[in-house]
This record gives structure tokens, sequence and C-alpha cells, in this order.
């Protein structure tokens, strides 16, 4: 169903990619815009238990796609530093392909705004938290991508370089 990269040496581990999912605090979610055009809108994010929880307004265009066809793809990009002196970036990423689904339970709701608000706000007070999260529960729609696969990639250089020794390494090795 879902494609094999193509450069599979490249190819990020299981446990590399749930890091990589971890650690970011930003992504591009793409669903099926209007007219068949895709659209893709940079939102902030939350990983838990396997899953991306978002937050967005009760209304507009992501909402319309999301109703029409859950399927979504989220790409995060754990690293990227351009290098151009080799005309390239060292970069790291994953995309995740699931469902998004709104969040209509109430249990559901709380519970995913409050892995955003501890994700987000961490030293934060659970009084303060509660206080910000009950202000704009009203307007507040919470979405949760379930994810069927996920791939990660890294650029060839990083591969490289986990398995030639630095050239401090070689140095050592000749004074010895």
């Amino acid at each position: 169903m879902f494609r094999e990269m193509r450069r599979g040496k490249q190819a990020l581990s299981r446990q590399e990619i749930t890091a990589i999912l971890e650690m970011g605090t930003s992504g591009v979610l793409a669903v099926d815009g209007d007219e068949g055009y895709p659209y893709a809108v940079p939102l902030s994010y939350a990983y838990h238990g396997g899953r991306l929880y978002f937050h967005c307004a009760k209304a507009g265009h992501k909402l319309d796609a999301i109703a029409r066809n859950p399927k979504a793809s989220f790409c995060v990009i754990g690293q990227d530093r351009v290098v151009p002196a080799e005309y390239t970036s060292y970069y790291r990423s994953v995309i995740a392909f699931g469902h998004v689904r709104v969040l209509e339970d109430e249990a559901e709701k709380r519970r995913a705004i409050q892995i955003l608000s501890d994700r987000y706000a961490p030293l934060e007070t659970a009084r303060r938290r509660d206080s910000v999260i009950d202000r704009e529960y009203p307007s507040l729609c919470m979405l949760e991508m379930t994810i069927d696969h996920a791939t990660g990639k890294e650029a060839i250089e990083l591969v490289r370089s986990r398995f030639e020794p630095s050239p401090c390494a070689a140095q050592e090795k000749v004074r010895s």
C-alpha cells in the first residue's frame, strides 16, 4: 500500500522516527483540499502514544478537507543544515501518513489539549494551564491523527558519517 523508500540506505529507524516526532514542535499537515488541490498547512503539534494532536479553529479549509477525506500526511523536519561548500543540506525528516479525526468526545478533547499544553508549557503550573484551557476551550477544535505508516530519511552525508571515521579519530590512530 505504501511505497518503499527508493534510497533505502538513507532510511531512518523506527526509533529515530519516533525521536524526531517527539522532539519536533511544528510540521506541515497535507490534506485533500478544494477542487483537487493539495492543501498543506504548518501546525504546532504534540506526538503522544503513537498519535499526533493538533488544535485549530472550529471552521475552515482544513476541517472541510478532513470532512471530505480524512487521509493526510504530516511532515516534520528534524534537521536542515545547509552546507554551501557541498551544494547540499544535511537533513533529517519524517513523513507520517494516517487518518485525521475531529475529537468530539469531551474527555478525549480535554486530554488532547492537555497533551498539547504539557508539550508547549511544561513548566507552567497545572492551575494556570487549566485556566488558559478553560478560557480558550469554547472556541477550540482538537484533531487527532492516527499514524498508519511513517518514513524517515536523512542526507546520504549523515549516513556516511556514521560509517566513516572522523579525521580526529584517524589522527589518533596514526599517533598510536
